[in-house]
C-alpha cells in the first residue's frame, strides 16, 4: 500500500487459530503487518470481484449480436409513442 489514508473503519472476523497462523507467517514473509496483508488481499479479491460484474466477455458473433441489439431502433410500442408526444420542459 503506497499512499497510507487515515483508516476509520473496522471489520472484526473470526477465525481458527491455524487460519490465524498461516496469516501471520504469510503476513511475515510479505514484511507486512498483518492487517496490511490481509486488507490489501481482500481489496484485491473484491477487485477481482466486482471487475467480473462490471466486464462482458463476448465472442465475435455475440458482440455483432449485441451491437445490432444496440444500433436496432426501439421496437415501436404505445408507451413510447405516448412518451414521444408529449411535450417537454424544452418545448
Amino acid at each position: 500500500m503506497a499512499a497510507r489514508a487515515t483508516r476509520t473503519e473496522k471489520i472484526d472476523i473470526r477465525l481458527t487459530a491455524a487460519a490465524k497462523q498461516a496469516l501471520r507467517e504469510a503476513a511475515d514473509a510479505s514484511h507486512k503487518t498483518v492487517s496490511d496483508f490481509v486488507l490489501e488481499s481482500a481489496l484485491l479479491k473484491a477487485d477481482e470481484v466486482l471487475a467480473e460484474r462490471r466486464v462482458i466477455k463476448l465472442g465475435a458473433t455475440d458482440w455483432e449480436a449485441f451491437q445490432a441489439a444496440l444500433d436496432a431502433p426501439p421496437k415501436p410500442t404505445a408507451r413510447l409513442a405516448r412518451l414521444v408526444s408529449q411535450k417537454t420542459i424544452l418545448d
